[in-house]
């Protein structure tokens, strides 16, 4: 029992980890400490929201959609509004990613988890490149 809590909590810190570097590479605000909590966080909710809920399917619900929100809430605090526009949405969308691939972990379901987190990095390195250049264009006109 220890080393399955063991392996899903060590997972969803790798996970994490990756993409924190990402973003702490990127010198965004949430980087790889945070993502590595939050994925850590949300891993060991996961797991102790199973073990509560033996037997009963009700409480393991209600405590995963418990992570999504607060992890919502925690997200909405990265977001700023200023007179330049507002800023934070990606750094938002990735701390409430990165909370579900800790889900993943906490509920074992590792292939979810490591294929998700690829994606994620594809989106953040690949698409990033291509989302500035026609934005700066755009602002140009």
């Amino acid at each position: 029992m220890f080393w399955t809590e063991f392996l899903r909590v060590l997972s969803a810190a790798i996970l994490g980890a990756i993409i924190g570097l990402e973003r702490e590479f990127h010198h965004k605000p949430a980087g790889l400490r945070t993502n590595i909590l939050i994925c850590i966080g949300a891993a060991v909710f996961t797991i102790i929201s199973k073990q509560m809920a033996t037997g009963s399917n009700d409480s393991f619900t209600r405590i995963a959609a418990q992570i999504v929100t607060g992890v919502g809430f925690i997200g909405a605090g990265a977001i700023i509004q200023d007179r330049g526009g507002i800023h934070g949405l990606t750094t938002a969308a990735t701390i409430w990613l990165v909370s579900s691939i800790g889900m993943a972990c906490g509920a074992g379901l590792y292939k979810l988890a490591i294929f998700t987190t690829f994606i994620a990095i594809f989106v953040l390195i690949v698409m990033g490149r291509f989302h500035r250049p026609v934005r700066h264009d755009a602002e140009k006109e």
